[in-house]
């Protein structure tokens, strides 16, 4: 993409984009341009769609020697200690804030909330030391002007002086990255419950039950943090965007090699947030595409979707004590004053109903990721 004249091709999900340099371009596609630049980066090695794979659920689908659990950086050696959180479906978050009449903290971008909104979030990448490595906004402006087609590109939307003040022009370049991920390209709601929703699509016996399963508070606790206009509602992103602590365990593993010995504080590690009690809660993830865009919790310690609903029936199944993947007992959660009990009270669930759950949750695969599922 460096010292482009003519024209651009990008390669996006199979198709492909020419644009003139001397034609007008829309805040969207230049986002979307962006998205893919690995210029943007200390060592350019690292594009935003490095951690947000718009060909893997628009997750961090390398596996950096860590089994996918979190991303590597830019300079091919730092590792985070929070998986990259799928940026499907992302606009619809609110901004971050407290409610009153729940007495949460709601919406925001990351885990812990810290970006209240897209725009916040583009903006954080790029300037962290672990993840894109830019040492300043103006160091990733340099970047953008390096670009004939970037510079002309953002005189025509933000007017001639923009790249001349370096807080301004990062904050352009947040609003048009932001545009391009608030586009139908990552929420299509095309999924086969979309479409049984239009009558386009039958749920198996399976799925049906899941899907009853899933949708009953008086059978299971997901639709307590995963459902917010409820069922069989077009446009449901199966989150209400709270912050709660499930009683994940620390992913030893992880720790093992990106060296990280402190707890994880989750919602209180937002510099808005000073009560303790919020310590160790995390955003509630959409459902929308979580079973091609494994492993899971925050730190993806679990590497399998049916290991997380045994995970939430063992706070309610007494034979349910031993974890699938390690043969062991559960570990001990990295915090345990704070977790949401009452959320997770609900019946103990057989094999078979966990079965079902997770059958329900794969059919919230949008359609140009179905492959991915597990045949």
């Amino acid at each position: 993409m460096k010292n482009l004249k003519q024209f651009m091709f990008i390669f996006f999900l199979g198709t492909s984009i020419s644009l003139s340099a001397n034609e007008d371009i829309s805040k969207e596609t230049l986002g979307e341009v962006l998205f893919f630049d690995k210029n943007l980066s200390f060592n350019r090695t690292q594009s935003c769609a490095t951690c947000h794979n718009p060909n893997a659920g628009f997750a961090d689908d390398r596996d950096n020697g860590i089994s996918k659990m979190a991303s590597l950086g830019d300079d091919n050696k730092s590792l985070g200690d929070r998986q990259a959180p799928t940026a499907s479906y992302a606009k619809f978050s609110p901004k971050f804030h407290f409610d009153e009449k729940k007495q949460k903290y709601i919406g925001g971008q990351f885990w812990d909330g810290r970006a209240s909104t897209l725009e916040e979030q583009a903006g954080g990448p790029p300037l962290n030391p672990i993840e894109m490595g830019m040492a300043s906004k103006k160091d990733v402006v340099d970047r953008i002007k390096e670009n004939e087609f970037y510079v002309s590109s953002f005189k025509s939307l933000f007017g001639n002086d923009i790249l001349n003040d370096d807080e301004k022009a990062y904050d352009a370049l947040t609003q048009v990255i932001a545009s391009f991920e608030r586009t139908d390209t990552f929420s299509p709601f095309d999924s086969k419950y979309d479409r049984y929703l239009k009558g386009e699509y039958d749920l198996t016996a399976l799925e049906d039950l899941g899907k009853s399963i899933f949708f009953s508070n008086n059978n299971n606790s997901c639709a307590t943090c995963h459902v917010l206009k409820g069922e069989d509602k077009e446009g449901e992103t199966f989150t209400n965007y709270e912050f709660h602590n499930i009683g994940t365990p620390a992913n030893n593993s992880l720790r093992t090699k990106n060296g990280v010995k402190v707890i994880d504080d989750g919602l209180l590690a937002n510099t808005l947030v000073n009560d303790i009690n919020e310590k160790g809660k995390h955003k509630v993830p959409t459902l929308r595409n979580v079973a091609v865009t494994a492993p899971y919790m925050h730190n993806g310690v679990f590497s399998d979707l049916k290991t997380v609903v045994e995970f939430y029936d063992k706070y309610n199944n007494k034979d349910r004590n031993i974890n699938p993947e390690t043969n062991k007992a559960w570990d001990e959660p990295e915090v345990k004053e704070t977790i949401s009990l009452k959320e997770l009270k609900a019946k103990a669930q057989s094999d078979r109903k966990n079965e079902a759950l997770v059958a329900f949750m794969k059919l919230l695969t949008d359609k140009k990721y179905e492959h991915l599922l597990e045949k």
